[in-house]
């Protein structure tokens, strides 16, 4: 029998996609701004922690606060079951009654996601053993249907937890700005710009991304 202090520390290791390197040499090849960028940041790529409900929970706890204040509220939320703070098990939080998960920072509102979030996960609605069969339009629709998880959240699990290649989330406020800074000289641009931007960088919009993201922030984001 696996001790719980060993399983923790093997759950919470990083994972890293076995196609980073070729799509680091793809994007050098098809982008002149990639091809400067990447290197700037060494070997440093992608990681995938925790599980599935833990990951969607986190993205949650974080919707309109600081990446500091979120982390601060994820630690408090985490300690209510006694649980490594990179893996809740969804029965757990049905579990915990409302006053606590308040007292802990959540909003109302998050109270309510997270439990119907959990929901989900025990009433077997999502179907976690098969996403690895869907594409990525399939996920997103079965991921938008849990409340409090809209697109942007769906793909951001797309690229951090389920490591998939080729995603462009042109709803996100980092990915636009890096396009802007980095290919129009800081002019705003639309998303249909930051669309054409990205059809060079296929099939291997999500490392593109990525490295964007890494050119306004030098600190990996991490869910």
């Amino acid at each position: 029998m696996v001790s719980r202090s060993k399983a923790a520390d093997a759950a919470s290791k990083a994972v890293t996609p076995a196609y980073w390197d070729e799509a680091c040499r793809h994007l050098s090849k098809r982008d002149r701004v990639l091809r400067k960028l990447i290197p700037e940041f060494g070997e440093a790529r992608l990681q995938s922690r925790g599980d599935a409900f833990t990951t969607l929970a986190r993205s949650i706890v974080g919707q309109q606060i600081s990446v500091k204040a979120a982390q601060a509220v994820w630690e408090r939320f985490a300690a209510l079951v006694d649980a490594p703070s990179h893996r809740l098990a969804p029965a757990s939080i049905l579990q915990l009654d409302v006053p606590a998960m308040r007292a802990a920072g959540l909003s109302a509102r998050k109270v309510e996601y997270l439990r119907d979030l959990a929901g989900h996960f025990t009433e077997g609605s999502v179907h976690v053993r098969q996403w690895s069969q869907m594409d990525d339009e399939a996920i997103i629709e079965e991921l938008v249907a849990i409340r409090g998880i809209g697109r942007w959240t769906a793909e951001m699990f797309l690229i951090f937890h389920l490591m998939r290649p080729n995603v462009l989330p042109l709803d996100d406020l980092g990915l636009l700005k890096g396009i802007s800074l980095n290919y129009f000289s800081g002019e705003p641009v639309s998303r249909a710009e930051a669309r054409e931007v990205g059809e060079a960088w296929a099939p291997y919009r999500s490392v593109a991304t990525w490295y964007l993201w890494r050119s306004l922030d030098p600190l990996p984001v991490e869910y």
